[in-house]
């Protein structure tokens, strides 16, 4: 399946709650709606509860027993919720179709990823090379930069990598470690050069420095003070952020 169908299919795809809805429209029924919608019994009734308690009116009338395991209707309420989630993937599917390129599909999954990692680099894998039960991940990233990943190899096939396969190079502030251009570099650790933008002092704790790179990405990193002081950097500075291939995680559309 390429990229592009399978975020498709993701942006596409029917909250089961709302499939629930759909198959009791037509069903009349909770057990022939709950199987329809790939939902257990007991379920069905779970998330009808959810969404009768969620709404401003109930969404689902429903008696208790007789044939067909219990029969169930949406209310006028149920209905226009529906009927309006119906237009909303009308539209949806219309924007997908005007999507000019992969590029476009591909950059809209990379914005419906939440995570916590303060920096969020996307790139491509350039080869992937076994070191035991871990593989390490070549990664390009847009204006060139390399970056080495190590994941398990179980992760590998889970995220289904291969040359060319897009990624989100996720790696947390904490984790990057700021050198001036004077200092050695360490060869065995990523490293990303640009200019510090901003350095944001906190009153206890790290302070937030925000990094230009030269592709345009902006990496943040978290240091104390005295690590700061050491360096002696301010906005404008050259610097050189590194870390280790252990320290990446990597994500990928659906």
């Amino acid at each position: 399946m390429s990229l592009s169908s399978a975020l498709t299919q993701q942006l596409t795809r029917r909250p089961q709650r709302l499939a629930l809805l759909e198959q009791i429209a037509v069903q009349g029924s909770i057990t022939r709606a709950a199987k329809a919608a790939g939902l257990s019994y007991k379920a069905a009734w779970d998330a009808i509860d959810e969404l009768n308690n969620l709404a401003e009116r109930p969404l689902v009338e429903r008696s208790v027993g007789g044939k067909g395991g219990g029969g169930a209707r949406l209310t006028t309420e149920g209905e226009r919720l529906l009927a309006l989630y119906k237009r909303l993937e009308s539209l949806q599917a219309r924007l997908l179709q005007s999507a000019e390129s992969e590029q476009d599909l591909e950059l809209l999954g990379r914005l419906m990823l939440r995570t916590s990692a303060r920096n969020q680099l996307s790139g491509r894998v350039l080869g992937i090379e076994a070191k035991g039960r871990n593989d390490l991940v070549s990664i390009e990233l847009a204006g060139g930069a390399r970056l080495h990943a190590q994941i398990t190899h179980d992760s590998t096939e889970k995220l289904e990598l291969a040359p060319g396969r897009g990624v989100v190079a996720l790696i947390k502030a904490g984790w990057l470690r700021l050198q001036s251009l004077a200092e050695p570099a360490d060869d065995t650790l990523n490293q990303l050069q640009g200019r510090i933008e901003e350095i944001l002092a906190a009153a206890d704790g790290p302070s937030e420095v925000r990094i230009s790179l030269a592709s345009g990405q902006t990496l943040c990193a978290l240091v104390e003070p005295e690590r700061l002081a050491q360096l002696g950097l301010k906005a404008g500075d050259p610097v050189r952020a590194q870390f280790a291939a252990g320290q990446i995680l990597l994500g990928t559309a659906l």
